[in-house]
C-alpha cells in the first residue's frame, strides 16, 4: 500500500492516541480533587518555628517578616529570639499582632530613646544647673580603688519602660510555654560564657536580658547570674526552635555582615568586628543545620547599620519585601481563613483588669533611701494601678541620677491581692561621680581664654539624701565652690519640699575695663570675689527652686596697664579697690528648657534680689553703705520642623554704694556680639536678643549641626529711669555650633558697628 492509502489508518490512530490521554489526564485530576481537603479543612499540619536572629536596629526587619506572614496565612507554633529578635518575637509571642508591633515601634522616638538620662525638663533644679558648666554626657565614679567607668555607654530605660507597658498581659505568666505563642529568648552568662535559654519569669527583664550588648548595655543579673547579649553564643537560635517541638522552622537573619579594612582604623571599629566576628560563627554553625524543607529568610540591609534605629520604617519595609519573595516556598504551611482565624483567636491578649494596689515598695538599692521619696509618687497604696503613673514614678526615681536602670513589676500576694514593685539597682560607679569639661576660646586678633572644669558630686551623704558638690576651674578664670545640700521633711501642697544649703565659693576674672566703649581700654581688671552663703528654700517639682539666704562676700579690683587717665579717675596711689558687702538674697531659678545649649523648646527665668549694706575693707571707720541690686535673665524657645526662634533678655538693676568699676557689663558672644566681654558697663545694663537657627545635618557624637544668626541691641546706664530712654548699641553674630559631649561648639562670625568684624572659634560656655 502506498503512504497515501494509509492515511487514513494513521488519523484514526492518532485518534485513538487523544482519546487516552485525555481518560487519562482527567483521571488524574479526579484523583487530586479527591486528595483535597474540603473547604474551610486543613490537613494536619508540622509544627512551625520562628528563629528570629539579633543584630541591633537590623532587627527591626523582622517586623516586615511577621506581617508578610500575617497576610499569607502562615501561623507561628513557636519562637525563638536572641536580641532585638527576641524584643519583636517576643511582643509577638505575647499576643501582639505584626500591625502592633509596628505601630509601637514607628511610635518610639528612637533619637531619644537610648537617651543616658531622663528629659532635662523631668529633672531637679540641682541637675539641670550643672547642666551649663559640664556637659552630662561624661560622668565617671571615683572611689578608693581608683576611677570607674559606666557598664554601658547608652541607657535602656526608656526601652526597658516600652516593654513593661507592651508586656503587661504576661505579668502573671510564669512559664513562657504558657504565652499565647511559646516562646524562648537567649542571653550570655558574662561569667561562665555559656548560653542561657530564657524560658520563664519576667518576660519584660529576659528581653531586655537578651539585648545587653557590651559596651553599649549594661548587662542585668537575674537569678544570680550576669545575663549578657544571646549574639556573643548564639545569634540565630535554631537549636532552640527544635527543642521547642518545631518541625518545620522558618528562619530570619539579619545579622550584622564584617566591616572592611577602613573601618579598623579605630579602637570603636576594631571591637565592634570584634563583636561580629564571634556572632557570625555560631550564625554559620546554626545555618548549616538548617533542612531543605525549612525556609531562611535574609533580607537585604545594604547601607542600614544595626545603630540606624531611626530608620526604622527602611527596616521593616526590606523585612516585608523579601520575605514576600520567599512566599512560594512556604505556600503548603498556609491555612484556609476559617483556621487561620480559629488561630489568631486562640493568641489574643487577655488583658487583666489593673489591681488595687496593697502595698508599693522598693527593691534592689543598698547605697539609697528611695522610701524617702515615697510620697511623691503617683503610685500609692489602696489605688487602683495605673501604667502611666507607674511610668511617670520611674521617670522620676531615674532623674534623680542614682541608678543604672528603674523598673517597676506587679506582684501577687500569699492572700491572691497584688502590689507594685520598683526594682532599682544602683550605678555601680557612684555614689561619688566626677565630670569633666573645658572652656577654650581664641579669635583672629590674637586673643584666647583656656579652662579646664571638674565638678564632684557626692550623694547620699545621708539617709535623707544630702549632698555634697564641688566645682574646681583651672585657667583664664579660677573658680572653686563648694555646697552642702541637705533635704528636708518640709511637705508643702503642689509638690513643694524644703532644703537647706550652705556654699562658698571663690573665683577670679579678668576682663579689659572701658570708661568709653568707643575708646581704648582704661586697665586691665583682675576682678576676685569670696563669698559665703546660707540657704533656706524650697524645690517646686521639676518647675524649679526657690531661695532665701544670707551672704557675705568680698570683692576686690587690680588693675593693671592702667592708662593715665585712669589712674586720674580713680585718684588713689593704691588701684586695687576693696570692699565688703553682707546682706539677704532671694533667689528663683524655673527651667523648663530641654537642653542647656541649642534648645528645641521651653523655657527659663533666672532672677536674684540683694539687699544690704556694702564698706570699702581696709577703713574700719568707713561706716556701711546701702545697697540694693537685682538681676534678671529670660528666655523662651519655640522650634517648627527644624528651625528655632530663642528670645532672651537680660537686665541687671544697682542702687547705692558703689564700686569704682561697675558691677555688671555686657559684650562678648550674643552679649552684643563684636564687643569684648565688660566693653560695655555701668550700674544698670539691658540686653535682648533674639536668635534664629536651623539644624542642618545629624553629626555623630552630637546633637546635630546648627546654622544660625542671632541680633542683640542693649547698653549700660548710670541710672535705672534711662534704662528704656537711653542710647542702643547693637550687635550681631553668624554662626556653625553643635552640642557635644565636650559641650557647645561654635565657630562664629560676630560683628558691631563700632568695633567691626571678628571670626571666634570656642568650645564651652561662651
Amino acid at each position: 500500500m502506498s503512504p497515501l492509502d494509509l492515511a487514513p489508518f494513521s488519523r484514526c490512530g492518532r485518534r485513538l492516541s487523544t482519546r487516552w490521554t485525555c481518560r487519562w489526564w482527567a483521571g488524574l485530576v479526579l484523583w487530586a480533587a479527591c486528595m483535597l481537603p474540603a473547604q474551610g479543612q486543613d490537613l494536619p499540619r508540622p509544627r512551625i518555628g520562628l528563629v528570629l536572629s539579633g543584630g541591633g536596629a537590623r532587627g527591626l526587619a523582622h517586623v516586615g517578616v511577621l506581617k508578610v506572614l500575617e497576610r499569607e496565612r502562615i501561623p507561628v507554633d513557636v519562637i525563638a529570639g536572641t536580641s532585638m529578635g527576641a524584643i519583636v518575637g517576643g511582643l509577638y509571642a505575647s499576643g501582639l499582632s505584626a500591625k502592633e508591633v509596628e505601630r509601637e515601634v514607628e511610635k518610639l522616638d528612637w533619637d531619644n530613646v537610648f537617651a543616658s538620662r531622663v528629659e532635662r525638663r523631668e529633672l531637679s533644679q540641682r541637675r539641670k544647673e550643672q547642666d551649663f558648666e559640664v556637659s552630662p554626657l561624661i560622668e565617671v565614679g571615683i572611689g578608693a580603688d581608683g576611677v570607674k567607668a559606666p557598664l554601658g555607654s547608652l541607657s535602656s530605660r526608656i526601652l526597658e519602660s516600652h516593654l513593661r507597658r507592651l508586656t503587661l498581659s504576661a505579668n502573671q505568666v510564669q512559664s513562657f510555654d504558657q504565652l499565647p505563642t511559646p516562646f524562648r529568648a537567649v542571653a550570655t552568662d558574662m561569667e561562665s560564657g555559656q548560653a542561657v535559654i530564657l524560658k520563664d519569669g519576667d518576660l519584660a527583664t529576659a528581653l531586655r536580658s537578651s539585648m545587653s550588648v557590651p559596651g553599649i548595655f549594661a548587662p542585668i543579673e537575674v537569678d544570680g547570674r550576669i545575663l549578657g547579649d544571646g549574639g556573643l553564643v548564639n545569634n540565630t537560635p535554631v537549636d532552640v526552635a527544635r527543642a521547642m517541638g518545631a518541625e518545620r522552622l522558618i528562619v530570619v537573619n539579619i545579622g550584622t555582615p564584617l566591616s572592611k579594612r577602613d573601618t579598623l582604623t579605630t579602637l570603636t571599629g576594631v571591637t565592634a568586628q570584634m563583636i561580629n566576628i564571634l556572632t557570625e560563627q555560631n550564625v554559620q554553625q546554626s545555618l548549616k543545620t538548617l533542612k531543605p524543607e525549612d525556609v531562611l529568610i535574609a533580607p537585604t540591609l545594604e547601607g542600614l547599620s544595626s545603630a540606624d534605629f531611626n530608620r526604622a520604617r527602611e527596616f521593616m519595609a526590606l523585612g516585608e519585601l523579601q520575605a514576600e519573595a520567599m512566599v512560594l516556598r512556604m505556600q503548603d504551611l498556609k491555612l484556609s481563613p476559617d483556621a487561620y482565624a480559629a488561630w489568631k483567636k486562640r493568641r489574643q491578649q487577655r488583658q487583666p483588669e489593673p489591681p488595687n494596689l496593697e502595698f508599693v515598695r522598693f527593691e534592689g538599692s543598698d547605697g539609697t533611701h528611695p522610701e524617702m521619696r515615697a510620697d511623691m509618687l503617683q503610685s500609692q497604696p489602696g489605688k487602683v494601678f495605673s501604667v502611666t503613673d507607674a511610668e511617670r514614678d520611674i521617670n522620676l526615681l531615674a532623674a534623680s541620677g542614682d541608678y543604672m536602670r528603674t523598673d517597676y513589676r506587679l506582684v501577687r500576694t500569699p492572700g491572691g491581692g497584688q502590689g507594685l514593685v520598683f526594682d532599682l539597682e544602683d550605678k555601680p560607679w557612684g555614689p561619688n561621680y566626677l565630670q569633666m569639661g573645658l572652656d577654650f576660646s581664641a579669635d583672629n586678633r590674637g586673643r584666647s581664654a583656656f579652662n579646664l572644669k571638674l565638678v564632684h558630686n557626692r550623694h547620699w551623704l545621708d539617709a535623707a539624701g544630702s549632698e555634697w558638690r564641688n566645682i574646681v576651674r583651672l585657667g583664664s578664670s579660677p573658680l572653686f565652690g563648694t555646697e552642702l545640700y541637705r533635704p528636708m521633711s518640709w511637705q508643702l501642697p503642689d509638690g513643694l519640699s524644703g532644703f537647706v544649703a550652705a556654699s562658698a565659693v571663690s573665683k577670679v576674672q579678668t576682663f579689659d575695663y572701658y570708661r568709653n566703649s568707643s575708646s581704648a581700654e582704661d586697665a586691665r581688671v583682675q576682678r576676685s570675689e569670696m563669698g559665703l552663703m546660707l540657704d533656706a528654700g524650697f524645690n517646686w517639682r521639676e518647675l524649679g527652686e526657690l531661695r532665701l539666704g544670707y551672704q557675705e562676700q568680698s570683692r576686690s579690683d587690680a588693675p593693671s596697664l592702667a592708662t593715665p587717665d585712669y589712674r586720674l579717675y580713680r585718684r588713689a596711689e593704691n588701684l586695687t579697690e576693696k570692699w565688703h558687702e553682707r546682706g539677704w538674697r532671694l533667689n528663683a531659678v524655673f527651667d523648663q528648657m530641654d537642653h542647656a545649649y541649642f534648645p528645641t523648646s521651653g523655657w527659663r527665668v533666672d532672677g536674684q534680689y540683694f539687699v544690704g549694706h556694702s564698706k570699702p575693707r581696709g577703713g574700719t571707720d568707713t561706716p556701711f553703705g546701702f545697697i540694693k541690686t537685682f538681676e534678671m535673665q529670660a528666655q523662651g524657645v519655640r522650634s517648627w520642623g527644624r528651625h528655632t526662634l530663642e528670645v532672651y533678655g537680660r537686665v541687671g538693676l544697682s542702687e547705692g554704694a558703689q564700686p569704682s568699676v561697675p558691677r555688671f557689663g555686657l559684650g562678648g558672644f550674643q552679649q552684643l556680639s563684636g564687643y569684648l566681654p565688660y566693653q560695655i558697663s555701668g550700674p544698670q545694663v539691658g540686653l535682648l536678643r533674639l536668635d534664629y537657627r536651623v539644624r542642618l545635618a545629624d553629626m555623630p557624637l552630637t546633637r546635630g549641626l546648627y546654622l544660625g544668626a542671632s541680633g542683640e541691641v542693649g547698653n549700660a546706664w548710670e541710672r535705672a529711669r534711662d534704662l528704656m530712654r537711653g542710647g542702643k548699641k547693637t550687635g550681631m553674630s553668624l554662626y556653625l555650633g553643635a552640642d557635644t559631649a565636650l559641650g557647645p561648639v561654635y565657630l562664629a562670625v560676630v560683628n558691631s558697628p563700632q568695633v567691626g568684624s571678628t571670626v571666634m572659634l570656642f568650645v564651652g560656655r561662651p
